[in-house]
């Protein structure tokens, strides 16, 4: 940078991008920038996933307020990349999950940064998930309560996916209950159907 040059966004998520394996923009930030949301929040919160589990540089974290993931949700089977891409009109450095993995990344904050209301209504309020899409990714799912919540979530709203999210629930299998109790204190009690 030159003086008097300020640190953009985007400009910040390229640069790391290219230093960071695995690293993209995830979950309901990138529900939100693909356009399915259900709060307009005052001021963003950007929700990162990466490979490595070692701290953003302080030089982002002072800029930015974000929320860096390092779960890993899908097996080594899965293509690299794989529902990774730029926004249409966006930075093309700027990997971007599309809607079919945001909504595996945001279910996985459940309990953690994520609401299960919220959740549900995000569910809810995406259209039209690319089932061949969405297959593939439950496919390499190794989360017991990301499949379990996509299950459950896609079956209360009668989405035309659930046999799709119960058929990788059943593969996962797991037991007939999943139950974790967050940091909050709320209970998540996953029964199968």
């Amino acid at each position: 940078m030159l003086p008097g040059d300020t640190l953009t966004r985007d400009g910040c998520l390229a640069f790391l991008g290219e230093r960071i394996p695995g690293f993209h923009v995830g979950g309901k930030t990138a529900l939100a920038w693909r356009g399915v949301r259900q709060n307009v929040s005052f001021r963003e919160r950007l929700t990162l996933w990466g490979d490595p589990s070692k701290p953003l540089p302080a030089w982002f974290t002072e800029r930015f307020d974000h929320h860096y993931q390092t779960t890993k949700l899908f097996d080594p089977k899965l293509a690299k990349g794989f529902g990774l891409q730029p926004l249409p009109n966006g930075h093309p450095k700027v990997l971007v999950s599309v809607p079919e993995r945001a909504v595996l990344e945001m279910l996985s904050d459940v309990g953690k940064n994520q609401s299960l209301d919220e959740a549900r209504q995000l569910v809810e309020a995406l259209r039209s998930p690319r089932e061949k899409t969405l297959d593939e990714l439950l496919a390499h799912t190794m989360r017991i309560k990301v499949v379990r919540l996509a299950e459950l979530l896609s079956n209360d709203l009668n989405l035309p996916w659930a046999p799709l999210a119960k058929r990788h629930s059943q593969r996962l299998g797991g037991g007939k209950r999943w139950i974790s109790v967050s940091k909050s204190g709320e209970r998540l009690d996953l029964k199968r159907a």
